[in-house]
């Protein structure tokens, strides 16, 4: 029995190896993600065509199955290139030599900048979520935030930064904070800029995940004899049992 074979020649199901693509080859291929991206957050996944992704690049249709094996494949790699481009993002914005409760500020502010930068695609993710399909493309991404983010939770358990709890739960908090508030931004029940938004998620993760009202003051860059600042600071290392203590 012959073997299905996709538009692309290959097998149908077989993911194929990355091309060793020219200059002008990046160009075309990123001319149609490009395209891809606005039909996608315009008309939604489902109603976006492959004909309608070529014409709006520019490109012949053939051109577009060089590139990739179907509709799926440009979807996959978009989500691959946003998670990338917000790692960046994040890595660029943590100072290496910062107490982790500061690293973990400076990651949730790029973290919600990157989000407001990008809302048209988020905003378009946030519905394409309810896919189970697509839903699996997407998942991994939330997964490597939440496991980077739990290794800088960990390494503040330790410092006595951070509330001695789950690593993995706060980190889900922290993650989730960032991904609802940014949602909340995006469909307009926010009314702030998203300067002013990434600065609040920044000092509300902050204030839920230090171990007293110094942790908050340092990873905030605050002087405590000027008083506690904006917002009610978490409370007291005396007031929080820990899971040992629980034990």
């Amino acid at each position: 029995m012959p073997t299905p074979r996709g538009r692309s020649g290959a097998p149908s199901g077989v993911r194929l190896a990355p091309r060793e693509l020219t200059r002008q080859g990046r160009e075309r291929k990123q001319a149609i993600l490009d395209a891809a991206a606005a039909l996608f957050a315009e008309r939604g996944y489902a109603e976006t065509r492959v004909i309608d992704i070529v014409k709006a690049a520019g490109v012949a249709k053939g051109l577009f199955y060089w590139y990739f094996e179907n509709k799926e494949a440009v979807f996959a790699e978009l989500v691959g290139a946003v998670r990338h481009q917000l790692r960046l993002e994040q890595a660029g914005a943590i100072d290496p030599d910062a107490s982790p409760l500061e690293r973990l500020r400076q990651g949730v502010e790029a973290s919600v900048r990157f989000m407001g930068a990008h809302r048209r695609l988020y905003s378009f993710f946030d519905m394409e979520s309810l896919d189970p399909r697509l839903r699996s493309l997407l998942q991994p991404g939330s997964e490597v935030h939440t496991s980077d983010t739990a290794s800088h939770v960990r390494a503040g358990i330790e410092a006595g930064q951070i509330q001695d709890e789950d690593p993995v739960l706060l980190a889900h908090g922290v993650v989730g904070a960032v991904a609802w508030f940014s949602h909340l931004h995006r469909t307009g029940r926010i009314d702030l800029s998203v300067g002013e938004l990434a600065d609040f998620t920044a000092r509300f993760v902050v204030r839920a995940l230090a171990a007293d009202e110094e942790a908050a003051a340092e990873a905030e860059g605050r002087d405590l004899r000027r008083g506690p600042g904006r917002g009610a600071g978490p409370p007291r290392r005396a007031e929080l049992p820990s899971r040992r203590a629980a034990r």
